[in-house]
């Protein structure tokens, strides 16, 4: 419908002026909700001040009571609180230990009134304390002669230190108690709100306080003002009494006084007596619907796993002997209703759990097991002690709680270490055979294999990897070698063969491609059968080589032997006519021969010699090899056995007679007895000169000494010749001669081996030695008598 442009006007207008209105409007409304709102908030935050306020009065005055309280008490103790930096606090009559007029904080200087030992003990104790929270009790002497007790504590994040004087001072027949500690202790007990009581020394009731008094009237005891009555009956009281008897510390003992109730009696020592108290067992209403496992509990205590149930106020309300002997704890420090925390932190005091950096974090996540629905088995617990601990927990029921299962794993995991190492080492070892090695099963696959198997039979590892049968291996090894399929296929009868009565058996396999294989089959105790097999491809052909070998040498020391058997016959015949006609010639028809012949007739003679020699010197060595070489030893004349040595060498040497070469003899007077055989030192002596003039100089001097030493004597040959080189310092060891070394003369070629053989015989020995600035020194060294030293080779 159509409006008029006037009405149009008016309505714009009225909207417009009612717009600020509303808004101004609505400002208002919020701001005086939120004033109201703010005013609630500061009225409530004042009220809660004013109550935190009263609140931390109250706890002030609790804490200035107990300050007072333990301010009152003959003892000192030292505070150190979590907050590191912070000073520790002392409470308590610092006269009470330190000597008068000292300042309470000089306490902590242990040196100042302890003296040096058991000031580095107790500093020792504090340091542990505080460091490793390790709790301590122990006595020191002052320098004054007093005894002082020190106890040391855990208090919350922090430590604390407890001094006092000890009841019983040294020198002191009975117990002295100062008044003072009497008052304190009768004023402690009086303020309490649970029944309490004093003993004498004798164990008499002389005091109790109110609660004491009340709880005996209704138990229906007569209460006098004489002396108080007795809660517990005779034999109670007498058991109680008897465990009291000379414990220094403070004993727990749960009771029962009938209409009165259950009550835990905590009885401690103090001046001239014992104190104690009546702690009320209090059993809520909620613990009847607490799951109870009395009906299983003969069945947790004989099982040898650790078991501990807590309930849902982490109370323990039961354990086994297997529970308490794990962790090392006295079975009546785990009375029921002992909190877990409390069991945690006395394990972690003692040194009995894992390190932890934050050992607070550690325990809260541990005693997240209470929330949990289902079994979970936590991080194995690594011991300080070496030992690994396995901790399984589960719901202890609809009511909630906790039941914990604990396995020592460290036997296993030593076992399993154990035989993983064996196992590696028993793999590494097969796997380091020379032999290709396989295990077969009873079901014929095979069970193990080392990489020679592989490279021996041409078979990829991953075939041998996958375990297969031995079919699999022999249509493997037909398609690689040309027989090995027929060759697997007669070893599969042995290695199938479930007889129990089968022996192991071994052979030789000869392939087409020219290998030679020893093959070996164990029976093995687990029914599995073990093959080895070796490749003896190159010792078979060294084998056969070496046989051939052996056969040449056996007929060539078969022709050395009939060699030396036809050389006395066929050359001593001859070489005796040839000496024979020399020295008729040289005799008889001297005179006739010019000075050319004569010359030749002396080298024909000492050819002969030498021949001579050199087949004594065959023969002789041949006698010593065959082990037919025999010694006669007899007394001996040293001049003698030199004079036939120099003829000898005359002989050979006819320069040496005729001066060229200057033979020098020293031979030392009043040698002792020396018994040898004399032909073979005669022999020893030629080849020893002979060798010294074959490289000695014209006009050379050749020296030989003869001296001794103890039972020994000892026959030194020097010469001026080249020196002792090498060739000739091994021919003193072998059967070689060295006649390149650049002698005049060749020698007998095995001189040098007959003289080394010789002088073995007779137990002694051969050095060569080089003199300076030229020449050679042979020194041999022979025992005084060979008869005695009973050596031959």
């Amino acid at each position: 419908m159509a409006v008029p442009a006037f009405a149009q006007g008016a309505s714009t207008a009225n909207l417009g002026g009612i717009v600020p209105v509303a808004v101004v409007i609505g400002a208002g409304g919020f701001a005086l909700v939120a004033v109201t709102v703010l005013r609630t908030i500061l009225r409530d935050g004042r009220l809660a001040q004013r109550q935190a306020k009263g609140q931390i009065a109250d706890l002030r005055a609790l804490v200035d009571d107990y300050e007072n309280l333990i301010g009152g008490s003959r003892e000192l103790t030292v505070i150190w609180p979590e907050q590191p930096g912070m000073p520790p606090r002392l409470l308590g009559q610092a006269a009470a230990v330190l000597p008068p007029g000292r300042q309470p904080q000089s306490v902590l200087n242990f040196d100042t009134w302890l003296s040096g030992s058991e000031a580095d003990n107790l500093a020792q104790l504090v340091e542990q304390l505080r460091v490793e929270g390790r709790p301590f009790n122990a006595s020191v002497k002052a320098l004054d002669g007093r005894l002082v007790r020190a106890t040391g504590w855990l208090a919350g994040g922090g430590a604390a230190l407890r001094l006092r004087p000890a009841f019983a001072q040294p020198g002191t027949d009975a117990p002295v108690v100062d008044g003072s500690d009497r008052d304190s202790v009768l004023a402690l007990l009086d303020l309490l709100n649970r029944p309490a009581f004093l003993r004498d020394t004798s164990g008499r009731l002389v005091f109790a306080n109110q609660p004491y008094l009340d709880l005996c009237r209704t138990l229906g005891k007569p209460v006098s003002g004489e002396a108080p009555p007795e809660l517990l009956d005779a034999k109670q009281l007498q058991a109680h009494l008897a465990e009291c008897r000379g414990n220094d510390e403070a004993v727990r003992q749960r009771v029962s006084l009938g209409k009165g109730g259950e009550f835990e009696l905590v009885d401690v020592p103090v001046a001239e007596g014992r104190a104690g108290y009546f702690e009320p067992v209090v059993v809520s209403d909620d613990k009847a619907g607490e799951p109870s496992f009395a009906h299983i509990a003969g069945i947790i205590d004989a099982l040898a796993t650790p078991i501990a149930i807590f309930n849902a106020r982490r109370e323990l309300i039961q354990f086994n002997p297997a529970y308490a002997a794990l962790w090392d704890l006295d079975p009546k420090f785990l009375t029921p209703g002992l909190d877990e925390r409390a069991i945690l932190d006395k394990l972690r005091t003692e040194g009995m759990l894992p390190n932890q950096v934050d050992y607070h974090t550690w325990r809260a996540k541990h005693l997240e097991s209470y929330a949990r629905k289902a079994p979970f088995e936590a991080e194995p617990w690594h011991l300080p002690d070496g030992r690994t601990i396995k901790v399984i927990s589960a719901p202890a029921g609809t009511h909630g709680g906790v039941i914990y299962v604990f396995e020592d794993l460290t036997e296993r995991l030593e076992l399993e270490s154990a035989n993983k190492a064996m196992t590696n080492v028993q793999r590494e070892t097969i796997n380091s055979l020379s032999e290709a090695v396989a295990v077969f099963g009873t079901n014929g696959r095979l069970a193990l294999s080392n990489p020679r198997l592989s490279a021996l039979w041409k078979l990829p590892m991953n075939t041998l990897g996958a375990n297969p049968h031995i079919d699999q291996i022999a249509d493997a090894s037909g398609q690689v070698l040309q027989d090995g399929a027929k060759i697997w296929a007669d070893l599969k009868r042995n290695i199938i063969d479930l007889n129990p009565t089968r022996t192991d058996k071994a052979g030789r396999i000869e392939r087409t491609d020219g290998r030679l294989l020893d093959y070996a089959t164990t029976r093995l105790p687990d029914g599995q059968t073990m093959m080895t097999f070796l490749d003896v491809t190159e010792s078979a052909s060294y084998s056969k080589v070496l046989k051939e070998r052996n056969d040449a040498l056996v007929t060539a020391d078969r022709l050395k032997d009939a060699f030396v058997e036809n050389v006395s016959y066929e050359l001593r015949s001859p070489l005796t006519n040839i000496i024979g006609f020399a020295d008729l010639l040289a005799g008889t028809e001297g005179d006739s021969l010019n000075e050319r012949q004569k010359a030749y007739i002396e080298y024909i003679r000492a050819s002969s010699v030498t021949l001579g020699v050199l087949i004594d010197n065959i023969l002789d060595l041949a006698s010593v090899d065959a082990g037919i070489a025999e010694l006669n030893p007899e007394p001996l004349s040293v001049q003698g056995l030199i004079d036939k040595a120099r003829a000898g060498l005359s002989a050979s040497f006819p320069e040496v007679s005729g001066n060229s070469t200057n033979l020098v003899v020293e031979v030392e007077p009043n040698l002792p007895e020396f018994i040898a055989d004399g032909t073979r030192i005669v022999q020893v002596l030629y080849n020893l000169l002979s060798n010294a003039a074959r490289f000695s100089p014209p006009g050379g001097e050749i020296r030989l000494t003869v001296t001794h030493r103890a039972d020994r004597m000892l026959f030194i040959i020097e010469d001026e010749g080249p020196g002792l080189t090498d060739e000739l310092r091994s021919a003193i060891l072998t059967r070689l001669d060295t006649p390149s070394a650049g002698g005049r003369l060749r020698g007998a070629g095995l001189g040098l081996s007959i003289v080394r053989t010789f002088v073995n015989l007779h137990g002694g020995t051969i050095s060569a030695q080089q003199r300076e600035p030229r020449g050679s020194r042979i020194v041999v060294n022979l025992p005084r008598d060979s008869a005695l030293a009973g050596v031959a080779e």
